[in-house]
This record gives structure tokens, C-alpha cells and sequence, in this order.
């Protein structure tokens, strides 16, 4: 199969375009404002989506996962990014801000449980969120596992999945002195974060697509051109979390608590080879784990726009569906 037709086999198993119902800001009360919509049932199964990154905000097409006769789809901007402001910034914007901006978004809504959807960083926040408000949580739906550990960041960031696209790598890390090469994140961290708007923007870009470049598993290898603002804030934010190991108390933090959830029902939903998020991790947060079912999905890489785990994701919410 192509590139073209698994693209247009992927976007027929979607459901059909659909508005939002609601769209709002909710002032956090600390200077942060975040942007959330709702589509689909008014009064159907509730589903929060949790977006990745950080700071890639959510997006229309994120709607088209979900049966829109009997889900009510929450979608947010988590702060710094897409429509929610200040933009860009890391002011109060940390693991635990996000966390309490989902329960204020729950409450505000009248929401009592619900479906936690996320992939990459969503899939993290998702976990940390269910770890700290167990009770609240009916389903975790998960793809793209990642559970913010050194090991993980090493892989992205210090030439693991470097050695798979020595071209792409290169041209990553060619920006940064060799002096300083051995700390990729905290080398970008000052570039990201030097005050020089020009900078800023410039290094968020590369940033942004190295990332984008490896998400695809149909990739031939060209980096696009984020757009600018969007670039530098998703880098920022993306870099302010990894540069504090996610905000967690010590690395391992999410297996270590997974015992908070085991009662959750969980479906993890994994690229085979998926080169941002390798498929160790979702491994590790199933086993032993007696709720939780892991697909691995053959030929597929990380992005959520993946043929086959689009259709593995749609699948999975419609078993969900309480008729």
C-alpha cells in the first residue's frame, strides 16, 4: 500500500467532520486561560482528549475518532499552546497546573467520569491524571506510550533514534556547539528560552522538525517547515518539561504509582516501530496489569494519523459505546 492510499484508507474510517457544540475559555485564575471545545452527544458518554507534546494543542481532525451520536468529545488547548494564553509561556505551566486545569474543565462541564484518550504526552498526562483522581477515570483508551523517563528522552535525545536517520540527526544537532553536544535538551533549552525572539523561533523549528520528521512510519526523510509561532511554542513548552524530567518526583514515577489504577480498564494502542515513543514503554505499563489490553500495530510508526492505528483507535471506541 502507498503512502496516498493508506492516507485516504485512514481518513474513510474516520467519522465525518463534526463541530464543536461548545467552545469556551476558562480563566484558571493564576494568569492562564485555556481554550476547550465540545462536539459530538450533548448528553453522550463523555471523553476528554489529551493532546501530545507538549504544546501541540488539539486539533479538528482529533474530533473524527469518535461516534458523534453517542460520545460528548471534551478537546482542550493544555497551557501555552493552540488557542489557550498566554502563548508560549512555562509561567505556572507544569504536570500538576495541567492536572488541576482537567479537574477544573471536568467540574466546569458537570462531568462526573469519563473516557481519558491521549497519545505521546497525552497518553502521560492521561496516566497522571487517573494516578491522582483514580475515581474519575472510566477508561483509559492510549497510544503511543510514553512515560517521561530518562531512558526514553535518552533514546530521542542523546542518538538513539539518531542512529536511524543519521541525515535527520545531523542536521539536529549540527546547530549546537560540539562542546555541548552531550546535553542536547539543555543546550536547546538555552536557545529556546534566550529572550531573542528571532532565536526563539529559529531553534523551535528545528526542534519541532525533528519530531515531525520521525512521526510517520511512510516518512522519505524531508523536514517540513513548521509554522513559526507554533513552532517555538511547542519547543518551548516541549523543552520546559523535559528539561524537568516532566515535573515527577523520580524517574520511573508513572510504573512506580501504576498500582493506583490497575482497576482501570485500559487499551493501549502501539506502533511497531514507532521511533519517538518505542514500543518498550506501552510493553512495560502492560505487564502485570490484568485491566489493560496492548495492540501492537504492524507497519505503523507514532503519528496518530497512522492508518492502522486510526483504525485500531476507532475500533476501540466503538467496543466502547454504551448503546
Amino acid at each position: 500500500m502507498d503512502q496516498r492510499s493508506g492516507q485516504k484508507r485512514a481518513v474513510e474510517y474516520l467519522y465525518p467532520p463534526i463541530d464543536p457544540f461548545d467552545q469556551r475559555v476558562i480563566d484558571m485564575g493564576d494568569g492562564h486561560r485555556v481554550y476547550v471545545e465540545q462536539c459530538g452527544h450533548p448528553s453522550g458518554q463523555p471523553v476528554i482528549v489529551f493532546h501530545g507534546g507538549p504544546g501541540g494543542g488539539c486539533s479538528p481532525a482529533m474530533r473524527r475518532y469518535f461516534d458523534p451520536r453517542h460520545y460528548r468529545v471534551v478537546l482542550f488547548d493544555q497551557r501555552g499552546c493552540g488557542r489557550s494564553r498566554p502563548h508560549a509561556s512555562v509561567t505556572a505551566n507544569t504536570t500538576w497546573h495541567l492536572v488541576q486545569d482537567v479537574e477544573t474543565i471536568r467540574t466546569t462541564l458537570g462531568i462526573d467520569r469519563f473516557t481519558a484518550f491521549g497519545g505521546s504526552w497525552g497518553a502521560t498526562l492521561a496516566l497522571i491524571y487517573a494516578i491522582t483522581h483514580p475515581d474519575r477515570v472510566a477508561h483509559l483508551v492510549l497510544r503511543g506510550v510514553f512515560l517521561m523517563t530518562r531512558a526514553e528522552l535518552g533514546w530521542f535525545y542523546g542518538g538513539g533514534a539518531g542512529a536511524f536517520f543519521p541525515d535527520l540527526w545531523s542536521r539536529f544537532t549540527e546547530v549546537i556547539p560540539p562542546e555541548e553536544r552531550a546535553d542536547l535538551i539543555s543546550a536547546y533549552h538555552r536557545r529556546l528560552f534566550s529572550g531573542n525572539l528571532v532565536e526563539e523561533t529559529r531553534y523551535g523549528r528545528i526542534w519541532a522538525n525533528w519530531e515531525n520528521a520521525l512521526a510517520s512510519i511512510q516518512n522519505e526523510g524531508a523536514l517540513g517547515e513548521s509554522p513559526s509561532d507554533y513552532a517555538r511554542a511547542f519547543a518551548r513548552l516541549e523543552n520546559h518539561y523535559f528539561q524537568n524530567a516532566g515535573f515527577l518526583d523520580c524517574d520511573g514515577w508513572i510504573l512506580r504509582e501504576r498500582r493506583h489504577i490497575e482497576q482501570i480498564p485500559a487499551t493501549i494502542i502501539q506502533g511497531r516501530y514507532d521511533m519517538i515513543c518505542p514500543p518498550q514503554a506501552a510493553w512495560s505499563l502492560a505487564q502485570g496489569w490484568a485491566n489493560s489490553e496492548l495492540k501492537m500495530v504492524p507497519l505503523a510508526g507514532h503519528a496518530l494519523s497512522e492508518p492502522g492505528i486510526s483504525e485500531a483507535l476507532v475500533r476501540v471506541m466503538d467496543s466502547l459505546r454504551r448503546i
